[in-house]
């Protein structure tokens, strides 16, 4: 079955710059009708007017996750086929130091805002079915240091993920889960450049960084109707990251 989304509506949330950017990219061009969600309205509005001229369809939406009134408005007009859940922020800092209200502000951005957008999708969904496609990390599944609360708040995304699958399965409603494992970005690439991130780049099996491109199939696999038989999945991209020896 060809990885096609011809036809479908596409919400991707966070879609201003990086992961979600690009993955509007790809699934405006594999057919879908993709609106790029984000607080940055300007960002996505300028993102989307390019990818309408290189001959796709593409809308913008302004989409706070954290604001209740904003995720209910966004989902106040047609339904959409798949949601691609991947708005969040990064939160690092020693777990010492750190302030609660900073603790709270990426677990309400990363995991309560992932599930106000999922709950809003899937009542749009429960009477045709659809997929949701949360955006977690390897360090949901294993951790690094100073990334408490981004690590906690990607385990959560997992756990939730499987939790949604389970329950809205009889709605024919697919929930899974894609952690990307470090991928090379323009934000990243001096961090990536140093000691450190060389010594990082040592660490993966398959002694590289991973490319947006190796996103691509994993995201249209999860997207399009080739995946109707999974739900609750955790699909892992990351060179072989978290089976490396510790």
């Amino acid at each position: 079955m060809e990885l096609k989304l011809t036809g479908k509506r596409v919400l991707v949330t966070g879609a201003s710059s990086g992961l979600g950017l690009h993955f509007a990219q790809v699934l405006a061009r594999s057919g879908a009708e993709v609106t790029l969600a984000a607080r940055r309205f300007s960002k996505v509005q300028k993102a989307a007017e390019e990818i309408r001229l290189d001959g796709y369809a593409a809308e913008a939406l302004e989409l706070d996750v954290t604001d209740k009134i904003s995720v209910t408005k966004a989902f106040s007009a047609d339904p959409y086929d798949v949601v691609i859940n991947n708005a969040g922020i990064s939160g690092s800092g020693r777990a010492l130091e750190m302030k609660i209200e900073e603790f709270e502000s990426v677990l309400q951005t990363n995991l309560t805002g992932v599930f106000a957008v999922a709950q809003a999708a899937a009542q749009q969904m429960s009477s045709r079915g659809g997929s949701i496609i949360n955006i977690a990390s390897i360090l949901g599944l294993r951790v690094a240091g100073q990334v408490s609360a981004y690590a906690a708040s990607k385990a959560g995304i997992i756990q939730l993920t499987k939790a949604l699958a389970l329950e809205w399965a009889r709605h024919q409603i697919r929930v899974n889960a894609l952690c990307p494992g470090y991928i090379e970005t323009p934000f990243n690439k001096a961090f990536l450049e140093s000691e450190a991130g060389q010594a990082l780049i040592r660490r993966i099996p398959q002694r590289r960084l991973g490319q947006l491109s190796d996103l691509d199939a994993p995201l249209l696999l999860l997207a399009s109707d080739a995946s109707a038989y999974m739900t609750g999945s955790v699909l892992v991209v990351d060179g072989g990251h978290l089976v490396s020896s510790l």
